[in-house]
């Protein structure tokens, strides 16, 4: 996320973003903010760093789809990188 010249906003657009997910129909579970680094690849010198977060939810594929779409029209977000985790593992008991 690219917060430049207005950090105190950053918790406004984290509520922004889960908000979104839940409107598309996901579950969000968990929000991690990290703190601000060099972005790994700049894309734009003006922006070389900015706040990482790690949003963990649930959601179906059309979800995903349709949060690609607005995120990538978002202003302050560069990148998004969606991951699918491995279904939880079975307790087994000894």
């Amino acid at each position: 996320m690219d917060t430049t010249g207005k950090e105190e906003a950053l918790k406004d657009t984290i509520d922004n973003l889960s908000t979104e997910i839940t409107s598309a129909g996901g579950k969000v579970e968990t929000v991690q903010k990290m703190d601000k680094r060099n972005f790994a690849r700049v894309a734009n010198k003006k922006h070389s760093t900015g706040f990482y977060v790690n949003v963990i939810f649930e959601g179906e594929p059309p979800v995903l789809e349709q949060l690609k779409h607005r995120f990538a029209m978002k202003e302050g977000v560069h990148r998004v990188l969606f991951t699918k985790a491995p279904p939880p593992k079975p307790l087994t008991t000894a």
